[in-house]
């Protein structure tokens, strides 16, 4: 922009000296002077000032905006989770006695992965051994009596039921034991674990992540409900690994979390020995597309009361353009009115141009 130069003209200050009045003649002989030196030093700074009406040209550099595809991302944060991530716990209270798996051990489905310590539950098992023995030979020979048309049906009866309620109670007892094992509800690898032998069964657990079905999740702003959809193109990028993975949106919370003023996004992925569950990386959500876009540069665009503005080129002269811009993206700006194609936007030597300066593009 243009910059003014001011004249600071000195106050005159009449000072008295020893009680007497100095000389008017002579005073305005020397202000004259004065002004004389000022408008010389005046006329130099203007001269050689590139601010100045007298033949100024700007050197610039320039670029032709023409339609364009334009992608707008929401980038954030991720994570790579299992989708079945399940913390195994001991179905009872006791010590435990053995730990049967460790880290990156593969696992099935209802397989035992640690034992507690439950020699009274057998102790009563055993016990009802030697009952259910006696009631099984008492009950087969009542059933031979009862073929040879000896006792009544009753005594038959009695002893069938005595039988099978005794084996009954060991099977109940056989399920209270198999509470004091720890087992996987799913298969997967263990990812953890926490129990130590000799430890009582509530202080640790043994981690089963099924790392068959993963995602990546990611918490968005509020800000952005509405603006990410199920389906919308997505790109995983790996930093540490320098791997990306494209692929598309699979879950959208409807709800925002009232503490963290934040809903979830999740992406399914499909198995692969580079992914494992904890992984950090950068999720890219491709939430907007414009195949005909006119974009400039976010650093040219200048913010007035008007308004944004941008220089173009006509010609060998600057003119100003008022904008309206659209979503951003890696440091360009939609542009939605304002410019046609084929304009020149000048992108460099633009900060201190002003309408109808003469340019000279470089």
């Amino acid at each position: 922009m243009k910059r003014s130069y001011l004249l600071l003209i000195p106050a005159i200050i009449f000072a008295s000296c020893g009680g007497g009045t100095k000389d008017p003649a002579a005073e305005l002989a020397s202000l004259k002077k004065q002004r004389g030196e000022i408008e010389i030093k005046i006329k130099a700074l203007e001269a050689g000032s590139k601010d100045t009406a007298g033949g100024r040209v700007t050197a610039v550099s320039v670029m032709e905006v023409q339609p364009t595809v334009f992608n707008a991302f929401i980038e954030v944060q991720s994570q790579i989770n299992g989708d079945e991530v399940v913390n195994a716990t001991a179905r009872t209270m006791g010590t435990v006695n053995r730990v049967l798996v460790q880290v990156g051990q593969q696992v099935r489905q209802g397989q035992v992965l640690a034992t507690l310590d439950a020699a009274i539950a057998q102790q009563q098992i055993n016990a009802m051994e030697p009952q259910i023995e006696l009631a099984k030979a008492l009950y087969e020979k009542q059933q031979k009596l009862w073929e040879q048309n000896i006792g009544t049906e009753v005594q038959l009866m009695s002893a069938k039921t005595q039988y099978e309620n005794l084996v009954k109670q060991k099977a109940v007892a056989q399920a209270g034991k198999d509470l004091y094992n720890v087992i996987s509800p799913i298969s997967g690898t263990v990812d953890m674990v926490s129990l130590k032998v000799g430890d009582q069964s509530a202080m640790g657990f043994i981690r089963v992540v099924n790392t068959n079905k993963l995602k990546a999740e990611a918490n968005l702003g509020e800000n952005y409900i509405g603006k990410v959809k199920v389906g919308d193109p997505a790109t995983l990028i790996f930093t540490d690994t320098k791997d990306s993975i494209k692929t598309k949106v699979s879950f959208v919370s409807k709800a925002v979390d009232p503490l963290s003023r934040s809903f979830l996004v999740q992406i399914k992925l499909d198995n692969t020995s580079k992914l494992h569950p904890n992984m950090s990386c950068i999720l890219k959500i491709a939430n907007y597309s414009n195949p005909k876009a006119l974009v400039v540069p976010v650093s040219v665009i200048q913010k007035t009361a008007e308004g944004e503005m941008v220089y173009v080129a006509n010609g060998t002269t600057a003119r100003l353009k008022m904008i309206a811009t659209g979503r951003n993206a890696n440091g360009q700006v939609e542009v939605l009115n304002g410019l046609e194609p084929g304009d020149k936007v000048i992108i460099a030597g633009y900060q201190d141009l002003d309408e109808g300066e003469a340019i000279n593009i470089q």
